[in-house]
């Protein structure tokens, strides 16, 4: 018989006592800075979900872009309609818009925004130095709300990417993502960001 797999333990760190007098103001001091620089975490040290309820609406904007590099047999495959799963770009265009809209689901700090629009267009890329081409993903993403959409557009084209591995890791399992990256956001109190020397 096989011996009963033994269930890895978890154990919870105490959570540190409070310090006192002047310790206890140095240790404040450090945890408001913290919260003040990182915006996802509370005076305490916490992650928590910022509250923008008193952030205007704006209309925000944000690119993302990736690249999946394989075999040019796999790429002139993709475009011949030769995947035995089926139209690999279409399939990928649909996950990318699935995922920018579910994104709150999988980034535990998102704020569920109503997106008025995703956009998606795949581009080739030639080969690097291992000799690769590759897909090229760019999802512009829109909504009008008080936050960004920075983590909508990253997760819609990670989407896309693994759409594009998963219809054709039977013949390519060497496929590699790189660079994904925010190429440029539009809206709110910083206004307009692109990557410098970047797609966008």
């Amino acid at each position: 018989m096989l011996a009963a797999a033994r269930r890895p333990v978890f154990r919870v760190a105490p959570h540190p006592a409070p310090a006192a007098g002047a310790q206890d103001r140095d240790v404040l001091h450090r945890r408001l800075s913290l919260s003040e620089d990182l915006t996802h975490f509370s005076a305490e040290g916490r992650a928590r979900m910022v509250d923008v309820s008193a952030k205007p609406a704006t209309a925000r904007m944000a690119i993302a872009s990736g690249v999946l590099r394989m075999q040019a047999a796999t790429l002139a495959r993709i475009h011949e309609g030769r995947v035995v799963k089926g139209n690999v770009l279409a399939v990928a265009d649909v996950a990318a818009v699935m995922a920018a809209k579910r994104t709150p689901e999988t980034i535990p700090m998102c704020h569920s925004l109503p997106l008025t629009g995703v956009e998606v267009a795949f581009t080739d890329v030639p080969a690097d130095a291992d000799g690769q081409p590759g897909v090229r993903a760019c999802v512009a993403v829109n909504c009008f709300g008080p936050t960004g959409v920075e983590m909508e557009a990253l997760c819609a084209v990670s989407a896309a990417l693994l759409t594009i591995y998963d219809m054709c890791k039977a013949i390519d399992p060497e496929m590699r993502v790189e660079g994904i990256q925010l190429d440029e956001k539009h809206g709110g109190k910083h206004g307009v960001w692109r990557r410098s020397g970047g797609n966008a």
